[in-house]
Formats: structure tokens, sequence, C-alpha cells
């Protein structure tokens, strides 16, 4: 099909903020105010450190400020996979920490488990399916990465079945499909932008001050408060918890190592029962492809298939800028991959198309730490599998800014940061041929080129 007709009706839009009963913000601050703990960001991150910090000490003072809105940026822009995985999947987690990785994977399945529970108990109406996660291959030597997968989630004892391709075109009929895993309990979908509402409502119900359209300009050390200034107020708090991902930091350090990358996303208009059933997916599974630059997809609650992924952008010196939301080469790619994974669906439209800008680090999943005096904890860089992995990051903080002992504070993986990029230029030369390696090395049966394997011995390969 012409993926310009697929496309020619389709908004402009993230999909799940295209919502005619989405809340009405909250005033900004205005005045000055005082708090035992301020938040800054109204992402998921944010979110859970306040919401957290209220159910650990209903009585601590929290005040959360956002620039925007709740669920604006990658919150709700995202695919709504909310995984297990605190480590962006279980391959990254053993190329860096693998005698960690069995304490991780318990972690991450309890955090899963709280997440379910928070859901419920707060009455977050976010079409929560725990549905788990399909890895498909779509080429031979994806196979070998899979079995590798697949032995390692044995070992750790995770919930994972192997299966041939007539198998797993049984679960989901694409005619490029060679094998697969389906990880049955790591993984649940939902719907990202409710989340992301439905925890500001928890919060406002327990308490925290919630401010949008409140970006902090700057941050001071007043001596006995840390000091947040915004447009019209002030904030005096004996700690803070920074929670802005790849935006421009309050805290200097931070920039040396986060970059923000463009990813882009289709859903396509609902389809009727009978279209749905020319593909199967009735266990309604999340899926990703084993590919270094690849694919992820779901169903929506109103069987849509949200289909993103493949092209990760980053722009020259790491500008992030409204237009660079939308990227109509990337969208006819999108499509055509589409129609390639799913013939039997031609003729189907698209009805919303965009993009958002992810935190990545050199590790590829979420890092830690202090400032002033530990009076302000942050974490950052989760690479665009936060969903799940940000309340892991907001108890993390919470210990760090408490000065807690505990279990996730002894972890290396929290206690070490990734290496720092590059200053620009070569920040940019640097990214760009290493997206270059990974494309070629998906064009060349997944060998990887000379840029590759040093970038593997100096551990900072990536395992998707």
């Amino acid at each position: 099909m012409d993926p310009s007709k697929a496309l020619a009706d389709a908004e402009r839009r993230p999909y799940w903020l295209d919502k005619p009963d989405r809340p009405e913000p909250v005033p900004p601050l205005t005045g000055r105010t005082t708090a035992d703990l301020a938040v800054v960001g109204g992402g998921y991150t944010g979110l859970w450190t306040a919401l957290l910090a209220k159910e650990r000490d209903p009585s601590l003072d929290v005040v959360l400020l956002e620039g925007d809105v709740i669920g604006w940026a990658a919150s709700g822009r995202n695919g709504g996979f909310c995984s297990a995985s605190l480590t962006h999947g279980l391959g990254n987690g053993l190329l860096r920490w693998p005698d960690e990785l069995p304490v991780l994977e318990r972690l991450g399945r309890g955090n899963l488990d709280d997440i379910a529970a928070t859901i419920d108990r707060h009455g977050i109406g976010c079409d929560f399916e725990r549905t788990g996660e399909l890895h498909v291959a779509v080429a031979p030597w994806q196979l070998a990465v899979l079995r590798r997968q697949y032995a390692a989630a044995r070992e750790l004892g995770l919930d994972v079945e192997r299966l041939g391709r007539d198998r797993l075109r049984a679960e989901l009929d694409s005619p490029t499909y060679l094998g697969g895993l389906w990880n049955r309990t790591g993984c649940a979908l939902l719907d990202p932008a409710r989340l992301a509402w439905g925890l500001r409502d928890a919060c406002l119900a327990l308490g925290v001050r919630v401010h949008e359209h409140t970006p902090v300009r700057r941050l001071t050390d007043a001596g006995r408060a840390l000091r947040l200034y915004t447009p019209a107020g002030r904030v005096d708090a004996h700690r803070v918890a920074l929670a802005t991902g790849v935006f421009p930091p309050l805290l200097r350090r931070l920039r040396a190592y986060l970059i923000p990358v463009y990813d882009y996303a289709l859903v396509t208009e609902p389809l009727p029962p009978g279209r749905l059933a020319e593909i199967g997916w009735r266990n309604r599974q999340g899926v990703g492809d084993a590919g270094n630059r690849f694919h992820y997809y779901r169903l929506t609650s109103d069987n849509r298939i949200l289909w993103g992924g493949f092209d990760a952008v980053y722009h020259t010196g790491g500008l992030i800028r409204p237009w660079y939301e939308q990227r109509d080469a990337t969208f006819e790619r999108l499509a055509v991959h589409f129609f390639a994974t799913f013939p039997q669906l031609e003729g189907v439209r698209f009805t919303h198309r965009w993009g958002g800008v992810i935190d990545t680090c050199a590790r590829f999943s979420a890092f830690y730490g202090t400032a002033y005096r530990s009076r302000l904890a942050y974490a950052a860089g989760f690479t665009g599998l936060g969903v799940g992995a940000t309340r892991f990051g907001a108890n993390v903080i919470l210990d760090l800014l408490t000065g807690e002992d505990t279990e996730r504070t002894r972890l290396r993986m929290v206690r070490e940061k990734p290496l720092p990029f590059p200053p620009e230029p070569v920040r940019s030369a640097v990214v760009q041929l290493t997206r270059w390696s990974l494309a070629r090395a998906d064009a060349r049966g997944g060998r990887r080129n000379l840029w590759l394997r040093l970038l593997d011995r100096l551990g900072l390969g990536f395992d998707s």
C-alpha cells in the first residue's frame, strides 16, 4: 500500500494525548512558599517521587513543579510498555551488571507488582493489562540472539517460553517471523497518558501541591534550604528531587551524561474483529523485534495498533525543538515496515503520527546521584523504557535524600555513573557513526564492525 495514502488523514499529535476528557491543568505557582520536598518535573519520575514520598510519610509537605502540563512529554508519548526490567532489557543487564542481575530482576518484578497494586489502590483507569511481551526474530541472525536471552532468562527463573516459527505465528501472524520468545509476566501494557494523569490525581488526593505551567529557571543554595526560582514565584525546600529527564537540567554536571534522541510512532484506526482475526493476537502481547534498530508495537484498548521505533534520531548539537516531533520520512518508513510485517492489513489507515524526545545515556539505562551535600537527588537516562523503571528510580531518589542504606542504594548499578559523552562536535560525530554502524550490522547479518566492537570492549555497546 502507498504509505502516503495510509498516512493522509493522520493527525500530527500523540494519540494518547488526543482525548476530550484530558484533565484541566492546575494553576501555576505564584508567590513564595516553602516545602519539605520540592519535586522538579511532572513526568513519571517526578510523579512517582511525590506519591511515594507522601506514602512513606503522610506528614511531609511536598510540592511538585511542572514546566508545562503533566504527561505532555515522554510520559504521554511512549508506547505504553510497562516492563519489569530495570536495565533496559535482559541483554543490556547481562552486558553491564551480570553479577547483580538476579537481584535486579527480582527487584524489577517486585516493582511491576507494586505498580499494579498502586493502580488498583488509587483507581487509576489506564487500561493496565499484564499481557507479557513477544520478542521476535525477523532475520536469521536474530534467532541466535534470542537463544542466548532465553538461556539467560531460564537461568534467572523468568517465566519465558521459546516459540518456533509456527507457534509464534499462531500467536501473531506475520510472514516476517522466524521465531521468538514470550516473556509471559515481565511486561504490562497501559495507556501512558492516563497513567500520568492518574498519578497526578493520586498525588493531589494525598496532599501534594502540584503546579503546572511552572518551569524552574534557577536553583541556588540558600543555606538552610535550596531555593527554586520560577517565573512568578519561589520555593525554599529542605530537599529537592530533580526529575527533568533530558531537558536542560538545573544541575550542570548532568549535561555531559545525557543526549536527546527522538523516537516516532504511528497509530492505526480501530481494527474491526474480522480484520484483527486476520493476524490473530488473541493474547494481546506487546511485541518488539530483535534488531539493533527495532520496532515495538501493541494493541490499544480499542484495538488500534501502535507501531513505533526503528529510527532513533539525534540532531546535531543535541537540540530539542518542537518541529523535530514531526518527521515525514520516518513516518513513511514506519508505514512501509508496518505493511511489510502485516500485509494482511492492506487498506488500514493511520489516525495519528508523532514523535518525542527521550533521555539517553551511555549505558542505556537510568543513573542516579546527589548534589548539594545530598539535599538534592536525581534519576535520569531511562532511554525510553521508563514507564516501569521510573518508580524504582523514585524510590532510589527518596533513599538517597533520606540517607538510607537500602538494597537499592547498595547496587553497583545505582552507585556507578555511565561514561560521559564527549563535547560537540565530537559528540554528534560519535552518535551518527554509531547509528550508521548499527544499521549496517542489521544489514550484514548482525556482524558488528570495528567501531561497534570497540564500543563493546569499552563497555559501551548496546544489546537491544
